[in-house]
C-alpha cells in the first residue's frame, strides 16, 4: 500500500526536515506485520514528494491466531486485500515512521512545523466503506479539497460497476502535523476494519490525535464508532469526553453574524453582543456581593480578564476541561508578567463540569457563560448535579442563546445554530422551564432576563438567568433580624 505527500513550499526539500527523513536516502522500518519504506520520487526547490510504502506479510498478519477471519471465510486472515489497500496498517506505519512529525516537532525547522504549508496527499487505493461521498464528508470539513475517484471492479467490464475502493487525493494548506493526524485517524475510519484488537487505551489515542478538530467535526459520531471498531462502551466514553471538550479556540461571538436590516456604521457604534453579555454578567455578580468567583467553562479567558480587572473580586478561578484553553487564558491574562500580589488572586484549574469536584465548593458565585449549549442534552443533569447540587455557590449566572432571535441574523435560518459546536439552542419558554426545574430541585430562586436589543417579536439575542441559593437568603435574613 502506498501514500504520497507533496509540498510546493519553497524550499520544498524542507519537507525532509519536517519528516526527519533525508530525500537522498531510502529508509526502511520493521513493522509487526511487515516493513515500511520511505523514499522521495522527486525532491527539488520547487516540489518535493515523500512516499510511504508498506509491505504486508500475510503470514505475519495472520499470526496463527484463531480469531474470526476479517473477510468472513476460513483463510480470510491470510488471503485479503491488506497488502494492497490503505487501512489501519498504513495508519500504524504513519505513527511509527513519522512520530515526531505527528507531534508537530522539528529540531531543524520548528517555525515551519508550526506553519500551514501547501500539501497534497494521495492514497491510490483506499478501501472506503461508504464510497467516495463519505470520503468527502470526512475530510472536507477539515479544510481539504477532496477528490475521491471510485475504482471500477474491472475496467474491461464497466457494467460491473465500482469496487469498494477509491483513489483519494487531498489538497490544502495545513500544518503537516494536522495533515498526518487527520490521516492517522481517518484512514482506518474509512476502511472500517481494524487489523488489531481495540483496547480501552485506543480512546486516549483517538482524543490525542483528534485534539483541536475532532470535537467540532460534524461526523464525530461516525468517526468515533468506526475508529473504536464499534465497541459501544468505548465509543460512549469517547463521545462523552468529546462532548465536554469546548473547542480549543474561543467561539466567535453570537453577534459576529450581522443582524438583517442593521447598517454596518450603526452596528459599529453599538457595543458588540459579546461585550454587552460580559457587562451583564459582571453587573449580576456585583449585585450579588460576590468576591470569590468561578468562571466555569472559561475557554480562552475573555470573562476572566474582566473579572481580574475589578478589584472587588478577590479570588477568580477559571475552570475548563481543555488544557489548551487554559493555556490561552494564561497568555491572555499575562500571568507571567503580573505582580505576585495580583497573580495570587487567579487560579486556573482543569476540570470537567459534568463531574463533582470538591475544589469548586465554597465559592460566592459561579458563571456559566455560553457553556450549557455545548453539552449534549443527556449530559445536562450531570452538570446540574456538579454545579448546583455539589459545588452549590451562593449565586450562579447562566447565559445561553435565544434561538428565536436567529431569524434576525442574515443567512441563519431556523434550522441552524449560531456556532458549529452548539448541541442545542433553546427558545425563551424552554430556557425558562429549565431554569425553574433546576432552581426547584436544588434550592435556588431564579430571575430571568435578556441581553442585547429587545425585539418585540423574538426577544433578545441572549438569555440570562441569575440563580440565588435560598439558604444564603435565609442566612442574610437572620443576620439582619439579629442586627435589628
Amino acid at each position: 500500500m502506498l501514500l504520497t505527500l507533496t509540498t510546493t513550499h519553497r524550499p520544498a526539500t524542507d519537507l525532509g526536515h519536517l519528516l526527519v527523513k533525508h530525500p537522498d536516502r531510502v529508509q526502511s522500518f520493521d513493522l509487526p506485520a511487515g516493513a515500511a519504506h520511505v523514499f522521495y520520487p522527486e525532491a527539488d526547490e520547487a516540489r518535493c514528494t515523500a512516499a510511504l510504502l508498506v509491505e504486508v506479510d500475510a503470514l505475519k498478519l495472520g499470526g496463527g491466531r484463531r480469531n474470526r477471519a476479517p473477510e468472513g471465510f476460513a483463510l480470510g486472515q491470510y488471503v485479503n486485500d491488506r497488502p494492497y489497500a490503505a487501512s489501519s496498517l498504513l495508519s500504524s506505519a504513519l505513527s511509527k515512521v513519522f512520530r515526531s512529525a505527528l507531534r508537530g516537532e522539528s529540531r531543524d525547522r520548528p517555525e515551519l512545523a508550526a506553519s500551514a504549508i501547501p500539501l497534497a496527499v494521495r492514497v491510490p487505493v483506499l478501501r472506503c466503506r461508504g464510497g467516495a461521498e463519505l470520503a468527502v464528508r470526512i475530510f472536507a470539513p477539515l479544510g481539504w479539497t477532496v477528490t475521491a475517484t471510485p475504482i471500477p471492479l474491472d475496467e474491461t467490464y464497466p457494467e460491473w460497476g465500482d469496487s469498494r475502493y477509491v483513489d483519494l487525493t487531498l489538497t490544502g494548506t495545513l500544518r503537516l502535523a494536522d495533515a498526518l493526524n487527520h490521516l492517522y485517524v481517518l484512514l482506518p475510519v474509512l476502511d472500517d476494519a481494524k487489523h488489531y484488537w481495540v483496547a480501552p487505551d485506543e480512546v486516549d489515542k483517538l482524543l490525542r490525535a483528534g485534539a483541536g478538530w475532532l470535537a467540532g467535526h460534524p461526523e464525530r459520531g461516525l468517526i468515533t464508532r468506526r475508529y473504536l471498531a464499534h465497541r459501544r462502551a468505548l465509543a460512549g466514553e469517547a463521545m462523552a469526553r468529546l462532548t465536554e471538550l469546548r473547542l480549543a479556540d474561543e467561539p466567535p461571538a453570537d453577534d459576529s453574524i450581522e443582524p438583517s436590516g442593521v447598517a454596518p456604521a450603526e452596528d459599529a457604534r453599538r457595543a458588540s453582543l459579546a461585550v454587552r453579555r460580559r457587562e451583564a454578567v459582571l453587573a449580576a455578580l456585583r449585585d450579588s456581593g460576590a468576591s470569590r468567583v468561578l468562571d466555569l467553562g472559561c475557554g480562552g479567558g475573555a470573562l476572566l480578564t474582566a473579572l481580574v480587572a475589578d478589584r472587588r473580586f478577590t479570588e477568580v478561578v477559571g475552570v475548563d476541561v481543555s488544557d489548551r484553553s487554559l493555556g490561552m487564558a494564561a497568555r491572555r491574562l499575562r500571568l507571567e508578567r503580573l505582580p505576585e500580589r495580583q497573580r495570587d488572586r487567579i487560579r486556573l484549574w482543569q476540570s470537567a463540569l459534568t463531574y463533582r469536584d470538591d475544589r469548586l465548593r465554597g465559592y460566592d458565585a459561579a458563571v456559566l457563560m455560553e457553556v450549557i449549549e455545548h453539552l449534549d442534552p443527556p449530559r445536562l443533569p450531570a452538570l446540574e448535579d456538579a454545579v448546583f447540587g455539589h459545588a452549590r455557590p451562593g449565586t450562579v449566572v447562566v447565559t445561553t442563546p435565544n434561538v428565536e432571535y436567529n431569524v434576525r441574523y442574515e443567512g441563519l435560518g431556523p434550522d441552524r445554530f449560531r456556532h458549529a459546536d452548539h448541541r442545542f439552542e433553546w427558545t425563551r419558554a424552554e430556557f425558562a422551564a429549565w431554569v425553574e426545574r433546576v432552581a426547584a430541585a436544588h434550592g435556588y430562586t431564579a430571575v430571568l432576563g435578556g441581553v442585547g436589543d429587545d425585539d418585540p417579536e423574538v426577544g433578545t439575542p441572549t438569555q440570562i438567568a441569575v440563580f440565588t441559593r435560598q439558604e444564603r437568603n435565609n442566612s442574610n435574613d437572620r443576620k439582619e433580624a439579629t442586627n435589628r
